[in-house]
């Protein structure tokens, strides 16, 4: 963790994010596992991580308990205190509320959130940069002692679209655990590649039919390969996605798992295979494992479903540290997404490293928690949208891909 506040540099992770969102068939129980894993998971590295970077970073005190005001009362404004007014965004109106409105607010388990919001204070947008140093050191502190400095320091503005009607909707994503070789065989044949040399020249890039064919594109990949999968649904799964846990098996045999990131794209439309099946009479189930069952039945038409897709994603490798681990890639912010309490947004709605309160009663699973504005998609359009970081690997993959519900929205913004 940095004990800076410089701005984002480099690219968004860009994620063309569950433009599919097919519905998983599997069970419930199932995905309420996954779901209860998110909230446990990887806490103590990221605890051992926290106190070491307070330890190196100088930042201003608390005030002594003697002198701390008492807690905010979750009600309106006191009686004659005027309330701020409402906020105007690109693609959303935000409305003043008081605490009171935010559902199951004292109940959340806030030092799961801490972790993503002390990792948005490695590149915090100005209007939060003054906070970070408290907010750092509030990660020791009570959830009742975190939940009173935010109703001190922020005021809840509820989400608003700016046309009347619109409803909010939550859907999930997650990074695919992967098996890869460094080398193409008989069995790995389908290739994740880096960005071509020439890739800003032409705009938008080939096809993913002009690349997966002999031609041009195909001449301009050559030596791009990170790794060649068995499966091209894995490929497209993780193109999906915008990014994945892979272990490589390199040519000596050894493996080692790394991260594939999104590095660009060929800047296609995305066109959903699902969709396509069930136009075409072919499937009556979209969910994965029916598109995976058609697949084997239908191996000769596979090259057509996957081209009705044109939109291909390239990647860089980066190493997983024992740290890296415990987080997701980085997202549109710049920082690294934590499970259960990262979310992308409409960053003409709401501001990236933006602390949102977050309402969905389900029917998959009821989420009323603090999370984090730090990525995007472009499927993530308009004020009331949020996709919801579910973490890595099968059970995250099961609960993102069936999370699809109502969603409220309240941004916490500084007084």
């Amino acid at each position: 963790m940095s004990c800076s506040s410089s701005s984002r540099a480099g690219s968004p992770l860009g994620r063309p994010a569950n433009m599919v969102h097919q519905t998983m068939n599997t069970s419930t129980a199932s995905a309420s596992r996954a779901s209860s894993r998110i909230s446990s998971m990887r806490r103590f590295p990221v605890l051992a991580a926290i106190l070491g970077m307070l330890a190196a970073c100088a930042t201003a005190p608390l005030p002594p308990p003697d002198e701390a005001a008492p807690p905010a009362p979750l009600n309106p404004a006191p009686a004659g205190a005027p309330w701020p007014p409402p906020l105007q965004q690109a693609k959303s109106r935000w409305q003043p509320v008081p605490w009171s409105e935010l559902p199951g607010f004292g109940e959340d388990a806030m030092h799961e959130a801490w972790n993503a919001w002390v990792k948005s204070c490695e590149r915090p947008p100005a209007a939060f940069a003054a906070l970070c140093p408290q907010v750092r050191q509030l990660s020791i502190a009570t959830p009742e002692e975190q939940r009173a400095w935010m109703t001190q320091r922020l005021q809840p503005y509820r989400v608003e679209p700016l046309q009347a009607g619109a409803e909010g909707l939550l859907t999930g994503y997650y990074e695919p655990l992967l098996e890869a070789s460094r080398q193409p065989t008989a069995r790995h044949t389908v290739a994740l590649y880096r960005p071509p040399a020439g890739l800003a020249s032409r705009r938008p890039w080939y096809t993913r039919q002009e690349i997966d064919t002999p031609g041009p594109a195909r001449e301009a990949l050559r030596g791009r390969e990170i790794a060649w999968l068995a499966d091209p649904l894995d490929a497209l799964v993780v193109q999906i996605q915008g990014s994945g846990r892979v272990r490589i098996t390199e040519a000596d045999g050894s493996q080692r798992m790394v991260r594939l990131a999104f590095a660009g794209s060929n800047e296609q439309p995305y066109r959903s295979i699902g969709a396509w099946l069930l136009q075409q009479g072919a499937i009556r189930d979209a969910s994965w494992p029916g598109i995976k069952a058609w697949a084997a039945q239908n191996p000769q038409r596979v090259n057509e479903m996957l081209w009705s897709n044109p939109r291909v994603v390239f990647f860089r490798e980066e190493p997983l540290s024992e740290l890296d681990a415990g987080f997701g890639p980085r997202g549109a912010q710049g920082v690294a997404l934590t499970p259960g309490r990262s979310i992308a947004v409409d960053k003409d709605s709401i501001p990236y490293g933006t602390p949102v309160w977050l309402a969905s009663p389900g029917p998959l699973a009821k989420l009323q928690r603090l999370v984090l504005a730090q990525d995007t998609g472009s499927a993530i359009v308009g004020a009331l949208r949020a996709d919801y970081f579910t973490g890595w690997g099968a059970e995250a993959g099961e609960l993102a891909g069936r999370l699809k519900q109502p969603l409220r929205l309240w941004v916490l913004w500084p007084k």
